[in-house]
């Protein structure tokens, strides 16, 4: 085996090494954290820490401005046009053709 092969393998055997001593010590120092909270009656808004939402919030769904005729699909006019509405205006129709 190469000279630059061993150091290649030792390097990712330290890196490895590291991520896992870094995290038990990471434990420890939250599990200190959440004692001292606790025992000081300390609230994350009492940090004055950023809080993060959770989850995301879906986009209200607009109302349909346009219909296929042929298909039922709507497209609210928002956003990049559809399929079958690019191939239509494509063909010479017009937008108002589709208005709801």
């Amino acid at each position: 085996m190469s000279r630059w092969k061993e150091l290649k393998d030792q390097i990712a055997a330290l890196e490895r090494e590291a991520e896992k001593a870094r995290k038990e010590e990471l434990a420890a120092v939250i599990a200190d954290i959440k004692a001292k909270m606790a025992e000081w009656g300390i609230s994350v808004e009492d940090l004055g820490l950023p809080t993060r939402r959770r989850g995301r919030r879906k986009a209200a769904v607009g109302e349909a401005k346009y219909r296929n005729p042929a298909t039922g699909e709507t497209w609210t006019g928002k956003g990049r046009k559809p399929a079958w509405l690019t191939q239509a205006l494509a063909q010479g129709k017009s937008l108002d053709d589709f208005r709801v």
